[in-house]
């Protein structure tokens, strides 16, 4: 908390040479909210998705939900360009419902669901959606638009622009409420219906909010890559599976890095600033790929036996020479 406190401060700070009360309240203010609201709910989501699909490799940005709301943006782009922020947010968000609801699917085809597999499958699920989306984008001279949704900023931040992201915070405190039935759901469809469960309400509970979380955070301030697979198994390497006691660490991490990012985006190259996701591209790019292979060599690796099991099988072998020594006629 002391950290994220830390960081909100810089945010608020970075680059400032003389503090004017209307800039303070129009922009940076609202900035680093944007910054706090979209860490905490984009965290929160990784863990969700990776609830639903028992898997820790996915996030919204492996599974199609950023790229089909990219392609349901570019289609309001096309048919009514003037709609307004709020209904954006909603068109984008029922783009996301679309795609996360393929790649779930898609995920229960598999002949066997490996832990390597399913974001592979889901990294090129989400390579067909934003392909397609980028075409059409690109025939219709759209191109610039669908790439300014594609990059995470909030250098555009303002009073006005940002409120909208209430509601991604307010889905994610709906996560932490129903924490318990998400956790049971992540042991098993059969382990949750024999603890009485409702699967099926909770997983639309789950697609609900990964959807809202996307398509808001896609139109306010753009995708940030790998945030929500960060934080949750960084925290689960703590604290466990239980995500009534992640989901605070989750928040505060995820809150964190972006306000890290966004801090490191204005210094790199002051007083230029990178967009957050490029940053957050290079940290989570090489963490999902430290992922991957470490999951490889403990999924390949030959399986441990104990030593117990060695000194039963080395005293079973000597009990049968001695047998055989015994049956040999002199």
């Amino acid at each position: 908390m002391v950290v994220v406190a830390a960081l909100a401060t810089a945010s608020l700070l970075v680059g400032v040479a003389e503090t004017d009360p209307f800039i303070l309240v129009t922009s940076r203010l609202p900035r680093t909210a944007a910054l706090l609201l979209a860490g905490v709910a984009l965290a929160v989501t990784g863990l969700i998705m990776q609830l639903l699909t028992r898997n820790r490799l996915v996030e919204p940005s492996t599974t199609g939900a950023t790229e089909a709301a990219g392609l349901a943006l570019v289609a309001v782009l096309v048919l009514t360009p003037a709609l307004g922020l709020q209904l954006m947010a909603l068109v984008a968000t029922g783009g996301a419902l679309v795609g996360v609801l393929g790649f779930l699917a898609l995920v229960r085809r598999l002949p066997t669901r490996s832990t390597v597999l399913v974001p592979v499958v889901g990294i090129l699920y989400s390579g067909i959606i934003g392909a397609v989306a980028t075409f059409v984008a690109y025939r219709l001279d759209l191109l610039q638009q669908l790439l300014s949704y594609g990059v995470g900023d909030f250098s555009g931040i303002l009073r006005g622009r940002y409120e909208v992201l209430w509601l991604a915070a307010a889905a994610a405190a709906v996560a932490w409420v129903a924490a318990d039935r998400f956790t049971v759901v992540g042991l098993g469809e059969d382990a949750a219906r024999g603890l009485g469960s409702s699967t099926r309400v909770t997983f639309a509970l789950g697609v609900g909010i990964v959807a809202v979380v996307t398509g808001v955070m896609t139109v306010i301030t753009g995708t940030i890559p790998f945030l929500g697979l960060i934080a949750p198994n960084v925290v689960s390497r703590l604290v466990g599976d239980n995500m009534r006691r992640a989901v605070p660490l989750v928040a505060l991490l995820g809150a964190g890095l972006v306000l890290l990012s966004d801090v490191v985006g204005r210094l790199v190259r002051y007083p230029f600033e990178l967009p957050i996701s490029v940053v957050m591209g290079v940290l989570g790019g090489v963490l999902f790929l430290w992922l991957l292979l470490s999951t490889s060599r403990s999924t390949d690796a030959p399986p441990t036996v104990s030593r117990a099991r060695v000194r039963a099988a080395e005293r079973a072998r000597r009990e049968a020479g001695r047998t055989a020594l015994d049956e040999t006629p002199a």
